[in-house]
């Protein structure tokens, strides 16, 4: 084939990961070796996920269903909460604080780099810990991709 493609490594099998969290679930619908990473995420009404900042990831995130709130610092430092708009995205650099809150059960989508580096939780409703590369690789609970 020209251009050097190898038809061998095409696929046309659907790929979708679901991943069971405290607040609701993610499915991933991009294979682990991916070169970016995109989720769909439900979070059920009154539900939040971890106050945090990852070290390494960027990510983009676009509410597609219900109602929620995003946490965001902004460049003084500070954070501060805003009520997510349908179909727009929110962009979030390492470094930056965030958090999404459900006010009715919510859907949104996040694209993201992979999952490398660390998840630093400030806050989080179930206790998780700072979650590492290393703590990733080995975890089979089911809150692992930093959420």
């Amino acid at each position: 084939m020209a251009g050097g493609f190898d038809p061998k490594k095409f696929s046309i099998t659907p790929f979708q990961k679901r991943v069971e969290k405290p607040w609701g679930y993610e499915i991933i619908y991009t294979p682990d070796d991916a070169p970016a990473t995109g989720k769909i995420l439900h979070v059920n009404a009154g539900k939040r996920l971890s106050l945090q900042y990852h070290d390494v990831k960027r990510e983009t995130l676009c509410l597609i269903n219900g109602e929620g709130n995003i946490t965001l610092s902004n460049d003084h430092d500070e954070t501060v909460e805003i009520p997510m708009e349908l179909y727009k995205g929110y962009h979030v650099t390492p470094g930056q604080v965030h958090r999404v809150t459900a006010v009715t059960d919510m859907d949104f989508i996040e694209a993201s780099t992979p999952e490398l580096g660390n998840t630093f939780r400030l806050q989080d409703d179930n206790n998780r810990p700072t979650e590492t590369e290393a703590l990733r690789k080995e975890d089979n609970r089911g809150w692992k991709n930093g959420t």
